[in-house]
């Protein structure tokens, strides 16, 4: 098959996995402005920051899977290039430490608006975004994936979009960003559900190995779960007003890959599920986000 080299770039930044790093900031202005404290440019800034790193991200996992042997020709999960040929491992490289760069430079921007503590928590995603498939102990590979992708797309990217805005952290944007962290790590839950085979055949022991086909699948399930349960608990027992309800409204967005999960679907065929999943999380996060907002 003839694929160009701009598909072929394309296909490398994986434009579908996007919206999880605009999810945590549009929640954490969302929680700026309710606390009067927004500021656009360091919104943006923000947002293009997390934008380059998921980009980063995605190059470095396309590029260490496939010299680790975990993407073969058995591969049931999206195109990866490398494994493909469509793109060399030092093109990919490339594009991974530009990625990086211009998310570095977002940062430098953003140490002298939040200042040094910026620096910790931009390096320190950085980092996380390359050993998670790359070093000597990648964390993806160690059951480890799921905790750092709650940690770094759910808590360090809602409260760090609010920090740089407000100059501190508040206990509604730590509330907020638990069920951000859920549902981002909800679509990594599936990709571990659909690879649990290839994944065990590579020796690549991710939380899904571990767990085996049914618990991934109950582990997928309490991530929906506490989302909404956290998302509706910053209203009954904290700050929000009662239209963070407005979460309520990605249910039907939920309904979808919930059915499809709970029926034990398998192998390629939750590739739609992992899509499905990844839209959850964006409208997930947009009107959660729009609830936390609004207060009046």
């Amino acid at each position: 098959m003839a694929v160009s080299r701009a598909r072929a770039w394309r296909m490398a930044i994986r434009p579908p996995t996007l919206t999880a790093a605009v999810a945590p900031v549009l929640v954490g202005s969302a929680v700026a402005i309710r606390e009067d404290v927004f500021d656009l440019l360091p919104a943006l800034a923000a947002l293009f920051g997390a934008l380059c790193l998921q980009i980063g991200a995605n190059f470095a996992n396309d590029v260490f899977d496939f010299k680790r042997g975990a993407d073969t020709k058995d591969r049931l999960g999206p195109p990866r290039v490398t494994q493909m040929g469509l793109l060399s491992s030092r093109q990919v490289f490339a594009g991974m430490w530009t990625s990086f760069a211009l998310a570095f430079a977002a940062g430098v921007y953003l140490v002298f608006v939040g200042g040094w503590p910026v620096v910790a928590v931009g390096l320190s995603s950085i980092a996380a975004a390359i050993i998670y498939t790359g070093g000597p102990w990648p964390i993806g590979y160690h059951a480890m994936g799921d905790l750092f992708t709650f940690v770094f797309f759910g808590l360090v990217a809602v409260v760090g979009t609010y920090y740089v805005q407000a100059d501190t952290t508040s206990g509604l944007a730590w509330a907020a960003a638990v069920p951000i962290g859920c549902t981002v790590t909800a679509i990594l839950v599936v990709n571990n559900l659909r690879d649990i085979p290839t994944d065990r055949a590579a020796g690549k022991t991710t939380l899904g190995v571990l767990m085996g086909d049914r618990g991934t699948r109950a582990w997928y399930f309490a991530q929906l779960a506490g989302a909404y349960g956290v998302a509706i608990g910053t209203w009954v027992f904290g700050p929000a007003s009662p239209w963070v309800l407005l979460v309520l409204l990605s249910l039907p967005a939920a309904a979808g890959p919930v059915r499809v999960v709970a029926k034990g679907t398998k192998g390629a065929a939750l590739n739609p599920v992992l899509r499905a999943t990844a839209r959850f999380n964006f409208v997930f996060a947009a009107c959660f986000a729009v609830g936390i907002a609004l207060d009046f």
